[in-house]
């Protein structure tokens, strides 16, 4: 961990060049990359690394190139399938050279977002992400200053790099070019958007319908915890799933045993397709995380209030997980602008 935050610090104020002219993109480009979904905030982009198609495509590139890991057997999409919600689907994703993973990867869906960044919201910035996966040894065991310098020895990388940031294909571009490539994985036209945020009437069928009122209501407070247009207020809560974890959770970061076992609350765009659930990917399915919150839980010392048993029936729980499934997003999961 010591080394994990000398790399940040050491990414965040690296040297820089003035950044390179912005070359204009076209008007469908850009609205087809960066079109903010009706009832959506504006996404906000840091000054140093504003949208350009030219950041946008070296990013997705190295999203896709192995070469980001030690041994080039795995990239970001690896672990963040595009047909999958940008998640994976098994509970715990294998790192370079087949290590075993500690965490099931979470969905990129909307990331742009985000306030903080990993399960106990260590990472400040989107920037800086990358790093997590580049240097933990469970994943791309590798280090940002060697990608750098294989990246370095490719003319291709090169001229995006100087075309993109008018700069060398160094930690500072890395970085941002794969960040400037997640803020555009934009997902809000699922039936729900349609028929709520829309305003279109019968995208929804009658049995999701009825779970969006369950979902929205005091009886089983579930937006309590996933609110809002993203279905996530991103704080840090126990919800019960365990006496005892294996995964210190928030902890890990504060050192702090009031959050111990903690971990950020995930969105639920596309929560249909991001199976297996939980940080360690232990819920099979929709049908068993229902099942979870029915019965309450486990009696974890930090397990949120919020938690309790529900009285819900087979039928009612059935609802639950229609209105679940209408938060899938099909046009981004097939979107031809995210896949290889």
């Amino acid at each position: 961990m010591r080394y994990f935050w000398l790399c940040l610090l050491i990414f965040a104020f690296s040297c820089k060049k003035d950044d390179a002219e912005i070359i204009p993109v076209t008007e469908n480009s850009l609205i087809s990359l960066t079109q903010v979904p009706e009832g959506f905030p504006e996404p906000e982009y840091p000054e140093d690394n504003l949208f350009s198609i030219q950041r946008w495509k070296l990013g997705k590139k190295l999203f896709y190139d192995p070469i980001m890991s030690f041994d080039g057997s795995i990239s970001c999409a690896t672990c963040h399938k595009s047909q999958l919600a940008f998640s994976d689907d098994v509970a715990l994703s294998n790192g370079a050279a087949g290590a075993a993973g500690l965490r099931n990867a979470s969905s990129l869906t909307n990331i742009v977002y985000h306030p903080h960044f990993t399960r106990e919201g260590g990472v400040p910035t989107l920037e800086m992400h990358v790093l997590v996966p580049i240097q933990e040894h469970n994943e791309f065991n590798s280090n940002i200053i060697e990608i750098a310098e294989r990246l370095s020895n490719i003319s291709e990388y090169v001229e995006m790099a100087e075309r993109a940031y008018g700069r060398a294909p160094d930690p500072f571009v890395i970085g941002r070019a794969i960040a400037c490539f997640e803020r555009t994985l934009l997902s809000g036209n699922s039936a729900y958007d349609r028929e709520v945020l829309q305003n279109i009437p019968g995208n929804m069928n009658a049995s999701s319908l009825r779970g969006m009122e369950l979902f929205f209501s005091d009886r089983t407070q579930c937006s309590s915890c996933h609110s809002g247009f993203n279905f996530s207020n991103y704080e840090f809560e126990n919800n019960g799933l365990y006496d005892v974890y294996a995964d210190p959770g928030r902890y890990r970061l504060t050192n702090d045993m009031v959050d111990l076992a903690k971990f950020k609350i995930p969105s639920l765009r596309n929560v249909s397709l991001t199976a297996p659930y939980m940080h360690d990917g232990s819920l099979a399915n929709l049908e068993e995380v229902i099942t979870h919150y029915v019965s309450g839980g486990s009696a974890h010392q930090n397990k949120s209030p919020l938690i309790h048993s529900l009285d819900l029936n087979d039928a009612e729980k059935q609802d639950l997980i229609a209105f679940l499934e209408s938060l899938t997003d099909y046009e981004f999961v097939n979107n031809p602008n995210f896949k290889p």
